[in-house]
């Protein structure tokens, strides 16, 4: 099966997805746990399970998605779908209208495609690394800013962040040089707003690898330039994504 096909696929799972959680958030949001950092909705596990059954009723390919872990394990395939069925979590709790959903297709820990579709706006990302990259249709491309102080970095602290006093230290001398710094409390949210040219960067350590990698290869595919190492733990990345001239 093509990527063309692939993509179709994965656009019709956000799709269908995206209007199950439209309508969740206009009633009554269902907290499951909160623990700590991080929080688990009812409508996260309502969504990937709407995904992960197109998924595997079109396609053969081995599936990574944050709820569920890993499905459909063949040795012999080197595909595997990456899912968040809901970026942003927290922010569709409390009513801030910046999340997705993220769906990426790697082959050997490389970005093949992603889609990401920002539901509450009708807004869909598409983007194939090597081929091009789209918002709603229409072709996206990273800024040309090159100049670091007049540079937006979008960043955060993810769940398994470190909170001590050295990391924090770290964490402000490495965002003085830019010209404004913006936590949206979605990843694959800040990865699209590289992709598209309205910031300049975005760095995140110890981040799941389902709340990036879509958004990795989108902004690849929109001729951006990304750093990535496997973290500590297994599933963690740490990304620096740019628009490829301030680093």
């Amino acid at each position: 099966m093509d990527n063309t096909k692939l993509i179709s696929i994965a656009t019709n799972a956000v799709l269908l997805a995206g209007k199950k959680l439209l309508q969740t958030y206009n009633e009554e949001i269902i907290i499951n746990s909160s623990k700590g950092k991080d929080i688990k909705l009812q409508a996260d596990i309502e969504s990937e399970k709407i995904i992960l059954n197109l998924l595997q009723k079109e396609t053969n390919i081995p599936i990574l998605s944050e709820e569920e872990g890993f499905l459909n394990y063949d040795k012999n395939n080197c595909n595997r779908w990456i899912v968040d069925p809901l970026d942003g979590s927290l922010n569709f709790s409390k009513n801030i209208p910046l999340n997705c959903i993220s769906i990426g297709l790697w082959k050997n820990n490389i970005p093949i495609f992603g889609v990401i579709y920002n539901f509450l706006h009708d807004d869909i990302y598409i983007g194939e690394v090597g081929v091009g990259a789209t918002l709603n249709g229409k072709k996206i491309s990273v800024s040309s800013i090159d100049d670091l102080s007049k540079s937006i970095l979008c960043t955060g602290f993810p769940v398994y962040s470190s909170f001590d006093t050295d990391t924090l230290t770290d964490f402000v001398i490495n965002i003085q040089e830019y010209k404004k710094i913006r936590l949206l409390g979605s990843a694959a949210l800040s990865l699209c707003f590289v992709a598209c040219g309205s910031v300049e960067g975005y760095q995140e350590n110890d981040i799941a690898i389902w709340d990036v990698a879509a958004g990795i290869a989108l902004v690849l595919a929109a001729g951006g330039k990304v750093d990535f190492s496997f973290g500590n733990k297994e599933n963690l990345l740490n990304v620096f994504a740019s628009n490829g001239l301030i680093g």
